[in-house]
């Protein structure tokens, strides 16, 4: 790479103040697509160990199609999980840390091929059912308490902070026990984090209306952005307005393709609804950070960035 890439570094607050941000797609639908075999528990942080360079080539490939925002491959880096892998905990912490540090290499790839915006990277912080990796994720409602899960999300959330990303992206929570638990531990962190629901219409995944999901994130100064993802894209509109009232801060918001999960068979199941138009009424509603989660590829991602370019 080249030493004379320019450093742009303006804060991902005033981007959202400026105009809507696009977020990259699944990282794991870009890996798949590159060859690589995601079917373990660790899923794509699996690769942080065996492959950190295609989780950079993958990160590449959503800024090259348009992102601004790369997401890290950190949603299923947890201490436990890599335990359960023989894993050591120091090591762990490294390998959490380069999640970071490989999305930072993509930035400076991408403008050294010629991409002339500023480029920021979000540190995923995924739900407590992503470390079990048993699709509980999507159900939430653990069994542990607001104290439990925020002992459990405060050291990996202290990794992340430390290597310095734009945003921690508390992302794919489905319940308000777990998104009270994150506010708590990003406290003192001196990073920005957006937080964003898993939903199933007009509640959590856990069943808890989106108005009272939403407002718990109304006075908390970490938070710059409210919102869903890893959702059907049907799901988005009213969310947005929900998001939008109820906290008035920016809303986040990046659905999947619209085809359904089976954890059991560890498979995608049906087609996709995801129209990269509609994201003109998200803006207007008033989304700033948009893209998409499982199954939207850089294709869609450079749907998205020329449809709001254009509108």
């Amino acid at each position: 790479m080249t030493s004379d890439i320019p450093e742009y570094s303006a804060p991902l607050t005033e981007a959202l103040a400026a105009g809507p941000v696009i977020l990259d797609g699944g990282l794991s639908n870009q890996l798949a697509s590159a060859g690589h075999d995601l079917s373990d528990e660790l899923w794509s942080a699996r690769l942080l160990a065996e492959r950190p360079e295609a989780i950079t080539e993958a990160h590449l490939a959503y800024f090259l199609a348009g992102a601004d925002v790369a997401i890290t491959a950190s949603y299923q880096a947890t201490f436990e999980g890599f335990a359960r892998r023989g894993i050591k905990r120091e090591k762990a912490a490294e390998l959490i840390a380069l999640s970071v540090e490989l999305a930072r290499d993509a930035t400076r790839e991408a403008w050294a091929r010629g991409v002339r915006r500023p480029l920021y990277v979000a540190a995923s912080v995924g739900p407590y059912g992503a470390m079990l990796a048993d699709g509980s994720e999507y159900r939430g409602g653990y069994g542990l308490s607001v104290a439990e899960l925020e002992a459990f999300h405060r050291p990996r959330l202290e990794v992340l902070a430390a290597v310095g990303p734009d945003v921690l992206a508390l992302e794919t929570i489905p319940d308000t026990d777990e998104a009270e638990a994150l506010l708590r531990a990003v406290r003192g962190l001196d990073v920005p984090a957006w937080l964003s629901y898993s939903v199933a219409g007009d509640r959590t995944r856990a069943g808890q209306p989106l108005e009272e999901a939403f407002a718990l994130a109304a006075d908390a100064e970490e938070v710059i952005a409210v919102g869903v993802n890893c959702c059907a894209p049907e799901d988005v509109d009213g969310a947005i307005e929900t998001a939008a009232r109820v906290t008035g801060k920016p809303v986040v918001v990046y659905p999947n393709s619209g085809e359904s999960w089976d954890a059991r068979a560890r498979a995608w199941n049906g087609r996709s609804t995801f129209a990269p138009e509609e994201v003109l009424g998200w803006r207007d509603t008033g989304a700033r950070l948009i893209g998409g989660c499982c199954r939207v590829g850089p294709e869609a991602i450079a749907s998205i960035a020329r449809t709001l370019a254009a509108g």
